[in-house]
């Protein structure tokens, strides 16, 4: 058979204009691609070019190009398929870590201080003294950075060293995804995870279709299907085709939109298109497809994926930046007193040289010699009080609290073996500081298990009676061969109804939930295996199948249930498809009798508009779904009706002329559907549970009372989203929900009018609002963080469908009730700030800041069907004008961007990989263990930092200012006031320990209180415990301190030393330092609010390294070793052992604490008794008509909980056969997927005639089978019926073959052998004998039912053909 013509084989195509750029895109009509939802993100602009030619199986061909690198360099074009998300390699660690660390100011001030000290002529200590801290210190923090490194090492080595299958001459070879390149073609088998982006060849599938779960990319776990083109599913049907494959696939640049594709095959001087439905994203996985093959097009680095990785950024904590500014401003303090000591030195020497001019001999260099150099040494001497002792202390504090976190047993997740991990230990204090949290949903907030909780039939509530599991244990649904056992709902009522067969309402629901959908089956270890595109719809036919309506199989226009132990089979005469804007699928079928049915399941906003009356049971429905509401489940109403059937053929025609429209048929086909689906009987409503993580709404609220605002960035259904906020307990019943019309409005309003808009943001504070926003929002909003060009958004959507009247009357309210809004607002508007700041904003950039403001005043944000590009720049966005500390926390790659830009990213250990938990700075296993983190470690570790901080500055300012007033008296020179060794142990041992202590054991609180008093999390956000003031109040204390113990002594020298006190320069210095010694050793005593025996022992041990290293120090022995070493002979001794120094040094003490305490006692007092003020809190309320209570979709005084997470596509799928497997042709030894058409020189001579497929049979055909013997055959009469697949009914409309009891040779049966209609019209017939896990296969297992009677008149009406085909089947 030779090649099917491009515009046959693909899928028929119309242009659409992308907007303003008057460019066009090819788009497809049918379900073959399922991804195109970001309608925002298919764009056309300049930087994409259709310049990347990828030659399939010529890797001579790519590495000839070359593309501009850094500087001269030129690097390949066509990148391999290994992966480097580190930071360093071996080269590059030493340079870059050491460029980052110097962008501390305190490290460049450190190396300056070497380096004066390095110049004998000014040195006055050596050089070494401040070298070798200094290199200490960069090599913790180096080791620090060096072990995160590592870990991305190993990530990237286990992620390269994934085995694939790679084409290798004629066969595939088992290698690494580090040896892919692009324009090999690969194999992949089911639940592998695809290396790189590839365009889909073929698969074992129908048509080539492949299952993918794309949950690392977008947070969906609802399956998507990719096709192949036609042509290639026909010509590669063997490994030696694929290696003669010489395919040219031409197409856009590699960029980051993840579903926008546009490019072109050429193969055999033909031209056919491609879009994003061919393509195999890299970190999908394939899901119910046992092989696929596809031909690489992006790798490693150029994947879509990891263009929205994001690079790795160096993150500094607030504190760490303001320390920054602090080391300026102190240096800046120092070259000021520099300045000031060495002019008083010039004078001095002028004095001096005036008064001894005999001594002119010894002054050999000049006056402004002396003094310059004198600068610098005042510099050097007065370095210390910019100590590095406390910047190594606190990499020793971050790496303690971080043990902390490792260790806490409170946040192990035992299930996993899971605890909690700083993979950062320099952010500990920033976690105290969080403001905006931004989560993924998916893994993340729920556990995405959809349990079967609840049900409403006939106005009826049935709950579990087995909360607990009890009954589960003794399986209470051992009656059904069929039951999974998984099924944790069990009512007892509702089963001995259901067993009963005596209320036609329910068995009529349950008949429904296993006829209306789209789940397909197969059979793996002799049991049903359900494959479901969501897994709403799998919990949904698991339930019923629990409950005695089993669905067996499916044909393309048949569907087989149990039910109750009878087989039952349907034909199905059309299935009405769901999606975003119908909100429901429905199934017309024939029933076994002859009757015709509708089965109809949906949201309740559509269901209940559309019945035929609305009496009490309806109102009773109604009133549960509020109560399933408030219970946050995700609800379905149910209805059905029969069809009479001159209805019936009344409306097939029209159904059938809609199909087969060109243009605008999905608008045909949704007035059709809509005239069908009327006049509905309701049956009830289903509840699931989407099932959120333990603690999840708890944790919420607690992290909202205390101040903390929470995003939730999501790939998934607006719907689904909003359920889980509600769940959650982000979103309340009474909250203003605005959406993306609104805010465009507000928006728009705010640029024509922006002083009345901005004092009317600030009154919004006033009310309980919640934002909920799409990525096609985000897409038009963020355009001056977008490195791509702007974005021009396509506003025409795909087979425009009408607005629903129920939602277009929610417009209209929603609009009301917006303009009501600000009505209200308007009669309170306040003066407005100043925006001159402003001015120069370009309109970008205010629409951005107006938008984050509104944000800002919300309880909360939900962004929809985001990408992962679009969450780090929603997180960007908040950033840059608000200038918050964020915090990003997510399980699956998608994530990884947004983890990488915000502030602190937190990974969970969930079941999308480990893509988060390698990028992130803390790994969590549950979210409810954040709560712990903040506000527990988060807020200790502030604390901690914060007091450390305040009492190094005042400890180091009040010894080493008294070098400054020395110098008064010392003739402005450079001479120490103190022992060299004290100057060298005083931060090393002497003050160290309760400092230590501070930083690493300190606690306000207690860990219950809290977590019990999360209000006390906003002192960190407000930067209450460590800022500018706070650090002026250290210098100020330090300095009184300072004078105190300076001039006390200098103000009494004369008095003591009339009682024998020695007044010496060894003894003054002495005094000033013990002095010192114990004023700053009290002051902690009276910081430190936690006290235990380490406390106490960390105070102790530092007095007595004083004693013990003086007593060393100013030994004799020493002395007589190294005089000038030790010159301090016996001086503590001396100046100790006279009454009038130790009444100095006590009235020192005293003088510099007892107004400290008195001063901070009254304040404590007086802040008690000040009256609070009163914050202003969001209102419950909105000031509007009774009518607009609620700004929901749906009924105003209700609001819905629909969420369906189902995908449209899969019924036409369905309906045509393409999702149907077909029998597998031999072919040599060569065949390696299941192929519909072989070509002609492959096909057996036998098969030529016809390819005729016999139906697969049911369960009670194989023991009819089984009895009368393979000689016998039944035949099969041919019958139309309607189709709703558009791909057919654009392209061909066939004849589908009805079951029926009557016979005809099944030699009969000719079909045309042109591949268009062997391809199209192949009857819906399989073979008995099956491969494993494959459709709709059934066992001798089952042949023999426990409930069905051997000699039941009831026979199936699928019956077995005779003929042997030489081929198996499938």
């Amino acid at each position: 058979m030779g090649d099917i013509p491009a515009a046959q084989e693909a899928p028929r195509r119309r242009k659409i204009q992308t907007g303003r750029s008057g460019k066009y895109r090819m788009k497809p009509e049918g379900p073959t691609s399922m991804d195109d939802v970001h309608l925002g993100e298919d764009l056309e602009d300049k930087d994409t070019a259709f310049t990347w030619e990828v030659k399939a199986n010529d890797r001579a061909y790519h590495k000839q190009f070359r593309k501009k690198g850094f500087l001269w360099w030129r690097e390949e074009k066509y990148k391999s398929n290994a992966i480097h998300t580190a930071k360093y390699n071996f080269f590059s660690f030493l340079p870059l870590n050491l460029f980052e660390q110097f962008h501390r100011m305190s490290n460049l001030y450190f190396l300056l201080i070497i380096i004066l000290q390095s110049i004998p002529e000014i040195s006055t200590l050596p050089w070494f003294t401040i070298f070798a801290p200094l290199v200490c210190l960069l090599v913790i923090r180096a080791t620090r950075d060096l072990v995160d490194d590592i870990g991305r090492h190993r990530s990237d080595k286990i992620i390269n060293n994934r085995p694939c299958q790679i084409l290798r001459g004629k066969s595939f070879l088992w290698k690494k995804w580090k040896d892919l390149c692009v324009g090999d073609v690969v194999c992949l088998a089911k639940d592998s995870i695809v290396p790189a982006d590839m365009l889909l060849l073929a698969s074992t599938e129908p048509s080539s279709l492949c299952y993918v779960e794309t949950a690392d990319i977008d947070g969906e776990t609802n399956l998507k299907f990719k096709q192949a083109l036609m042509v290639t599913h026909h010509e590669l049907t063997s490994p030696k085709k694929m290696a003669s494959f010489q395919g040219t696939v031409i197409c856009e640049e590699p960029n980051s939109r993840m579903h926008h594709f546009v490019g072109s095959l050429e193969w055999n001087s033909s031209k056919y298109p491609l879009d994003i439905g061919n393509l195999l994203l890299r970190g999908c996985k394939i899901r119910n497809t046992d092989t696929c093959y596809g031909l690489v097009i992006y790798a490693g680095l150029d994947t879509k994926i990891m263009k929205n990785c994001g690079k790795i950024h160096l993150k500094r904590t607030k504190l760490d930046l303001l320390m920054n500014k602090l080391v300026i401003l102190i240096f800046m303090c120092l070259v000021v007193v520099s300045l000031v000591l060495t002019l008083g030195f010039t004078f001095m020497v002028k004095e001096f040289k005036g008064k001894h001019y005999y001594l002119l001999a010894l002054h050999k260099s000049t006056e402004a010699m002396e003094s310059f150099f004198i600068f610098w040494g005042f510099l050097i001497l007065l370095s210390v009080m910019i100590p590095m002792a406390m910047f190594i202390i606190a990499e020793f504090i971050y790496l303690g609290n971080s043990f902390f976190i490792n260790w806490d047993l409170n946040m192990y997740y035992e299930p996993l073996d899971m605890p909690a991990k700083a993979r950062s230990t320099s952010l500990n204090d920033q976690l105290g500081q969080v403001q905006y949290i931004f989560s993924d949903k998916t893994g993340t907030l729920t556990q995405n298990i959809m349990t079967f909780k609840k049900c409403c039939i006939n106005g009826c509530i049935y709950d579990s009676d087995d909360e607990h599991g009890i009954l589960r244990k003794r399986n209470p649904y051992a009656w059904n061969q069929f039951a999974d056992g998984k099924l944790q709902f069990y009512n007892k009522e509702l089963e001995s109804l259901v067993q009963g067969q005596q209320d036609t309402v329910v068995k009529e629901f349950w008949r429904l939930l296993a006829i209306c959908h789209t789940v397909m089956v197969q059979e793996k270890d002799n049991q049903l295996l359900y494959q479901a595109a969501s897994p709403d719809e799998e919990a949904l036919v698991t339930a019923a199948r629990n409950f005695g309506y089993v669905f067996l199989s499916r044909t393309q226009d048949t569907i087989t249930l149990v039910e109750l132990g009878e087989e039952r089979v349907y034909q199905v005469l059309a299935m009405m498809d769901f999606n975003s804007v119908r909100k429901r699928m429905s199934v017309l079928v024939r029933n076994p009798e002859g009757s015709i049915c509708l089965y109809t399941k949906g949201a309740d906003t559509v269901i209940l508009e559309r019945l035929h009356t609305k009496g009490t049971m309806e109102e009773t429905t109604e009133e549960v779904l509020a109560s399933f509401a408030e219970q946050t489940l995700r609800t379905l109403c149910l209805a059905y009706k029969e069809v009479e059937e001159d209805a019936y053929k009344q409306w097939e025609p029209e159904h059938l002329e809609a199909t087969l429209l060109l243009q605008n048929r999905a608008q045909a086909l949704h007035l059709v559907y809509d005239k069908m689906e009327q006049n509905l009987k309701l049956l009830g409503a289903t509840a699931i549970e989407d099932k959120l993580q333990d603690g999840v709404p708890e944790t919420i609220k607690c992290l909202k009372k205390g101040n903390i605002k929470m995003w939730v960035l999501t790939g998934d259904k607006p719907e689904t989203a909003v359920n889980i906020g509600f769940a959650c307990k982000l979103l309340s019943e009474n909250m203003l929900i605005l959406e993306d019309k609104d805010i465009n409005r507000l928006l728009e309003n705010y640029c024509r009018n922006e002083s009345e808009q901005q004092r009317a943001f600030k009154i919004m504070t006033h009310h309980n609002m919640a934002l909920v926003i799409k990525g096609e929002f985000l897409d038009q909003l963020l355009l001056s963080l977008r490195k791509e060009p702007r974005a021009l958004v396509q506003n025409a959507v795909v087979d425009e469908v009408p607005q629903e009247l129920g939602l277009s009357r929610m417009d209209f309210l929603q609009a009301r009730r917006i303009s009501q809004m600000w009505r209200n607002i308007g009669s309170s508007l306040a003066q407005s700030p100043s925006v001159a700041s402003k001015i120069h904003e370009s309109p970008e950039e205010q629409r951005e800041r107006a938008f984050v403001e509104l944000a800002s005043k919300c309880q909360a944000v939900i962004c929809c069907r985001v990408t992962p590009k679009q969450k780090a720049l929603v997180v960007a966005l908040v950033k840059k004008y608000q200038k918050v500390v964020t915090l990003a926390i997510g399980d699956g790659a998608n994530d990884v961007n947004m983890i990488k830009t915000a502030d602190i990213g937190v990974g969970l250990a969930g079941q999308e990989g480990m893509q988060a938990v390698q990028n992130s700075d803390y790994v969590l296993a549950q979210f409810c263990y954040l709560q712990r983190l903040l506000l527990v470690h988060g807020r200790w570790s502030y604390m901690r930092v914060c007091k450390f901080l305040r009492y190094f500055f005042y400890k180091t300012v009040a010894s080493m200012m008294a070098q400054i007033w020395f110098s008064i008296f010392s003739g402005f020179t450079a001479q120490p006031l103190y022992e060299g060794w004290f100057l060298a142990l005083f931060n090393l041992l002497y003050s160290t320990l309760p400092v230590l202590y501070i930083g690493l054991f300190e606690q306000d609180m207690t860990a219950e209180k809290s977590l019990k008093m999360p209000e006390l999390y906003v002192a960190g956000q407000k930067d209450e415990l460590f800022n500018y003031s706070i650090f002026l109040q250290a210098i100020v204390h330090g300095i009184l301190t300072s004078l105190i113990n300076f001039f006390m002594p200098v103000l009494m020298r004369s008095d003591i030393s009339k009682y024998g006190s020695s007044s010496d320069h060894q003894s003054f210095g002495v005094l000033v330092a013990i002095s010192g010694l114990l004023t700053i050793t009290l002051e902690v005593i009276l910081v430190i609010k936690y006290w235990t025996l380490l406390c106490v022992g960390s105070i102790v041990l530092s007095l007595g390294s004083y004693v013990v290293m003086t007593c060393l120090t100013q030994s004799f022995w020493l002395y007589k070793i190294s005089p000038k070493t030790f010159p301090f002979l016996f001086a503590d001794y001396n100046v100790l052992s006279q009454p009038s120094n130790l009444l100095v040094i006590i009235l020192n003490v005293a003088v510099n604490t007892i107004p400290v305490l008195a001063f901070r006692i009254i304040h404590t007092v007086v802040v008690k008794l000040r009256p609070k003020e009163e914050e202003e809190v969001p209102t419950e309320e909105v000031t509007v008509e009774p009518a607009m209570k609620h700004l929901r979709r749906g009924i105003p005084a209700r609001r819905s909980s629909y969420a369906f997470s189902h995908r449209e596509g899969y019924a036409d799928l369905i309906t045509q056969g393409t999702i149907l497997r077909r029998p597998t042709v031999e072919l040599g030894g060569d065949t390696i997927f299941e192929s519909l058409n072989p070509s002609e020189e492959d096909l057996p001579s036998r098969h030529k005639e016809s390819i005729f497929n016999p139906r697969k049979i049911s369960i009670l055909a194989k023991m009819k089978r089984k009895h009368y013997g393979k000689g016998s055959h039944e035949e099969v009469h041919p019958n139309t019926s309607s189709q709703t697949g558009d791909k057919q009914a654009t392209q061909h409309l066939d004849t589908r073959k009805l079951p029926t009891s009557k016979s005809v040779t099944s030699g009969s049966l000719q079909v045309s052998s042109s591949d268009d209609q062997a391809f199209h019209s192949v009857p819906s017939e399989y073979t008995l004998d099956s491969q494993p896990e494959r459709l709709d296969v059934r066992t001798s297992s089952w042949r023999s039912l426990p409930w069905k009677d051997s000699a039941s008149p009831k026979q199936s009406q699928l019956e077995v053909p005779t003929k042997k085909h030489s081929h198996s089947s499938s």
